[in-house]
């Protein structure tokens, strides 16, 4: 056992020691399916706090062959695999995190030659008559080793994109060490698994990658790994009955990650949770922004604040809680070279500050805790009207719940006038800025847009989450250059409130309605009550 040739166990017991452990090690057996095969480079690319390392350490565990693991995953779901015994425990571990030497040392050169040293220091120690006195070549060094073992490595690298993110304006360095992994493990025959986990894809150099020998699995397409990195709602679930939290919290919190796989021919969707902030929410009994534990909303503001045309307007309206639609075809896979506004988006879903919905090609901010950092971030910038209106958005909900109409038209006018950003042109338009001016509403209530009610869509609901039982539930209707009245009187024809039929107590109407030609709201409210 060493350093880095086959590590050992202890990462993962520790992660089966924690209080929190959530099984994946149904990850083995995807990997599994691929060792020994053309298909055996695999890239996993996720934001910070989605279990990358942890898998690593799983992986290391499981094929090392230097310990006997049959302990730590005979009870666990891999267990059930065909394929556990036959890999278990079978290679040489390679198990390296590149931020390590990254950190230690000064240039690209350097980083390489001291990484080399410490590689074949590791097989000189476990395999001292193959591994030339002297041997400077890492690539010699495991060719040697195997020509006589014959058993060949599984090489697992953490943190394999640490150099395009401290290193990000060198291109030079960048090439050089694209072209060392390339050399290390292209089409050699000691490889019989090269397994990297990042938060960027492999980059791109014009329409190539000197890294193309491997499968992606990224936050656009992360295909059948998508359940395997981040909690599933299901799991969360299940770690809300056994601490006694709320699961409506949970969700609004640290929901939203929309990851797709395919079914055989269909597309299966997984809603993702990060799991670092279920856990310490589970653990502390405290729903809370845990994001800046591992990022401030500084990283964030770097990117929101470019002057790409279309940007600023794409992150006002997904503050709003619109999706925005995007291309992630153009992105370069670094964190400098940027064409538009869809390449700085595409960047802040790997970096997890966007959520991808892949089957219509947008993006959203996932849940409560990120759009915090969005908060936190313009409120440094110079979008005085965006961060006004989300202050003012504590008011106008409590002149809503006070059925101040008065006040609550004012307030919408005041959005409107601030966010100029916006331009009217449609109910979308009038939906986007209510939604950001009551901003504050996400406090206590799920917002729905476009709520099914069986005979239409209501444009907006508020339907508060079990915590806040004693808040009225909010039925809003949109119209442009019609009544409020009028909006107030669709909601009873069509009978939208039918579609709560789960919720009893107070329930408001709220009809809303936008005259272009003196560009005041008015706004009609009533108020119901759903007995049982």
């Amino acid at each position: 056992m060493g350093s880095y040739l086959n590590p050992g166990c202890k990462g993962f017991e520790e992660s089966l020691n924690s209080a929190i452990y959530v099984d994946k090690t149904g990850l083995i057996e995807k990997v599994n399916a691929v060792v020994d095969t053309r298909q055996k480079y695999i890239c996993v690319s996720r934001p910070r706090r989605f279990g990358k390392s942890m898998a690593t350490d799983m992986l290391a565990a499981y094929y090392d062959q230097s310990v006997d693991t049959a302990r730590l995953f005979d009870t666990l779901q891999i267990a059930k695999a065909e394929t556990y015994q036959k890999y278990r425990n079978q290679y040489d571990v390679l198990k390296v995190n590149m931020q390590e030497f990254l950190s230690m040392t000064h240039s690209m050169d350097e980083m390489l030659a001291v990484f080399q040293k410490r590689m074949i220091a590791d097989l000189k120690r476990g395999y001292p008559d193959y591994v030339m006195d002297g041997e400077d070549s890492l690539v010699f060094a495991m060719k040697d080793v195997y020509a006589h073992t014959k058993c060949p490595f599984i090489i697992l690298i953490d943190e394999w994109d640490c150099l395009f993110r401290e290193y990000k304006q060198d291109k030079e360095a960048q090439k050089k060490y694209l072209d060392f992994l390339r050399v290390w493990m292209k089409d050699q025959e000691y490889v019989a698994l090269a397994y990297m986990t990042g938060i960027l894809p492999i980059k791109k150099y014009g329409s190539h990658s000197a890294l193309n020998m491997f499968t992606e699995y990224s936050m656009t397409n992360p295909r059948e790994m998508a359940e395997f990195f981040g909690f599933t709602e299901e799991e969360v679930h299940a770690l809300c009955a056994t601490y006694k939290r709320n699961f409506e919290e949970a969700q609004a919190w640290y929901d939203g990650y929309e990851l797709v796989a395919m079914d055989g021919e269909n597309p299966k969707i997984y809603s993702m949770y990060s799991p670092k902030s279920v856990v310490d929410a589970m653990l502390s009994g405290l729903y809370d922004n845990y994001w800046n534990q591992t990022e401030t909303y500084e990283a964030l503001k770097i990117y929101i604040q470019m002057n790409f045309d279309g940007l600023k307007d794409a992150i006002v309206r997904m503050l709003a809680g619109d999706r925005v639609e995007i291309n992630t075809g153009t992105f370069s896979n670094d964190m400098t070279t940027f064409q538009n506004r869809d390449d700085v988006l595409t960047l802040l879903v790997h970096l997890g500050y966007l959520s991808y919905h892949w089957m219509d090609k947008t993006v959203s901010i996932p849940n409560k805790e990120v759009s915090q950092e969005y908060v936190n971030a313009i409120s440094t910038m110079d979008w005085h009207e965006v961060i006004d209106s989300v202050e003012a958005s504590k008011n106008l909900l409590e002149a809503l719940w006070m059925q101040d109409e008065e006040a609550v038209a004012a307030g919408i006018d005041k959005a409107h006038r601030e966010i100029s950003i916006l331009q009217y042109n449609n109910e979308n338009s009038l939906a986007c800025t209510i939604n950001l001016a009551f901003y504050f509403a996400r406090e206590y209530y799920t917002i729905i847009r476009e709520f099914p009610t069986g005979k239409g869509f209501a444009d907006l609901c508020f339907i508060p989450r079990k915590m806040h039982a004693d808040k009225p539930a909010v039925v809003i209707e949109l119209k442009w250059e019609k009544s409020a009245q009028g909006a107030i009187a669709q909601i009873k024809d069509r009978h939208y409130t039918d579609a709560l039929k789960e919720y009893r107590g107070n329930l408001l109407l709220a009809g809303i309605n936008y005259d272009r030609e003196t560009k005041t709201h008015t706004c009609v409210i009533e108020q119901l009550t759903k007995e049982d």
